[in-house]
């Protein structure tokens, strides 16, 4: 047990009730949102499988016809073909990245394109944009990283306000008074679940963040700075083809990349122009054993190969992040991420419940602080370091520190 000061207690305890009545309903609506879009590849299946799926009857044209078929149906040339692992499945030709990425699948047996998929298409698309973005663009993207950012504090003085004292013991770590009352009880259920739940939303809003315009654009350039992100060629940048007399066929490339045995989904990055190049990569979230080789179009030369080790230490800790953050490792990670999205949820409706419980009418009831009381130096030192680290936060700290001054400067003057 930590033995806490109790003024500094008090002080925390206000900046955590303030900060989580400010941002109570977007925490909720990002629980909510997050738990949803969880269930997004079973959500789309069904629906996509009239596309993607195929009647596997007589014999399959070549992947080099495919490739004219799709880049003759789509209005983007394709970047990227994906190699079906079934018989029955449709081939996927991609255009685009993230948001702005479209797919066209041919049914190699019949000819012809089955049809389209973009990921705007899908009201998945929009719980995404709701979970990042409130629907308000940029405007709403940098309200969630204030409310995310904000979230960190939370969770550290939640900590630090609930960490028993050395008469309460260990034991309150785990106490829930089912009998004091519904106050306490809502109480003792967002404390203590909150408290065990505490490093997993961490980890959780850590892999939320680099989505965000301002601390991910910060992050980017800190990659950047220390050379610390994926390999200059990593998406084949500044490599080319030596022109030469005819291109090898998709079909050979195909074959090369089967005999790989590659993990995951595999995908053949396609050449643009007379100098562009073939890639063989992989997807998959064992991400260590992610690969890309980069080939001259004509000669079939490798022309350069990475793996993950490759890729920048803070490159793969952001990848590892954002991928458990979706639930991507599995279904172990999945059913995490669920139980994480309930609880938060549960733990934010409680907190509600038991302020509105102890509420005085008509006032806030905003927690007291000592008139004497100062904040010390290391408290100091990390509302600066989290000012840095998350500037949105950093800005709203000083315009709430401005208006707390300005109103205390009118009050005296009165």
């Amino acid at each position: 047990m930590i033995k806490k000061n109790n003024k500094l207690n008090q002080w925390l305890w206000k900046w955590h009730f303030i900060a989580g009545i400010i941002s109570l309903p977007f925490i909720i609506l990002l629980a909510v949102t997050g738990g949803i879009y969880l269930f997004k590849d079973k959500y789309e299946a069904p629906k996509q499988a009239h596309i993607k799926t195929v009647k596997a009857e007589g014999q399959a044209i070549s992947y080099q016809k495919q490739w004219e078929l799709a880049k003759k149906a789509m209005k983007k040339q394709p970047n990227a073909m994906v190699i079906s692992t079934e018989a029955n499945q449709a081939t996927a030709f991609v255009s685009g990245r993230f948001s702005h990425k479209n797919s066209a699948y041919v049914n190699p047996y019949k000819g012809e394109v089955s049809g389209y998929v973009s990921p705007k298409d899908s009201n998945m698309h929009t719980v995404r944009k709701l979970h990042g973005e409130l629907l308000l663009g940029k405007f709403g993207t940098k309200i969630v990283e204030l409310i995310a950012s904000w979230l960190f504090v939370l969770i550290i003085t939640g900590v630090y306000v609930f960490w028993p004292s050395k008469e309460q013991g260990l034991k309150a770590f785990f106490t829930i008074r089912f009998k004091a009352g519904k106050r306490i009880l809502f109480r003792d259920l967002h404390t203590v679940l909150g408290f065990w739940i505490s490093m997993l939303l961490l980890i959780v809003l850590a892999g939320g963040m680099p989505w965000t315009d301002v601390f991910g654009s910060n992050f980017k350039t800190l990659q950047k700075v220390t050379n610390s992100g994926f390999p200059r060629t990593w998406d084949a940048r500044g490599i080319q083809s030596k022109i030469g007399n005819a291109a090898i066929s998709l079909d050979d490339m195909v074959a090369l990349a089967k005999s790989m045995n590659l993990k995951g989904e595999v995908s053949i990055g396609l050449p643009k122009g007379n100098t562009g190049i073939y890639s063989i990569y992989n997807t998959t979230f064992d991400l260590g054993a992610q690969k890309r080789f980069h080939f001259d179009q004509y000669s079939g030369k490798q022309l350069i190969n990475h793996n993950w080790e490759d890729v920048g230490i803070l490159m793969r800790g952001r990848m590892w992040v954002m991928a458990f953050h979706q639930g991507q490792f599995g279904l172990w990670n999945w059913l995490l991420m669920l139980f994480v999205a309930l609880l938060l949820m549960f733990v934010a409706v409680s907190a509600l419940i038991s302020y509105l419980k102890r509420k005085p009418k008509g006032k806030w009831g905003t927690p007291k602080v000592p008139a004497k009381f100062k904040v010390g130096y290391g408290v100091v030192f990390l509302i600066i370091l989290l000012g840095i680290v998350f500037p949105l936060f950093g800005i709203s700290v000083i315009c709430i520190g401005t208006i707390e001054y300005l109103r205390r400067t009118k009050y005296n003057m009165n």
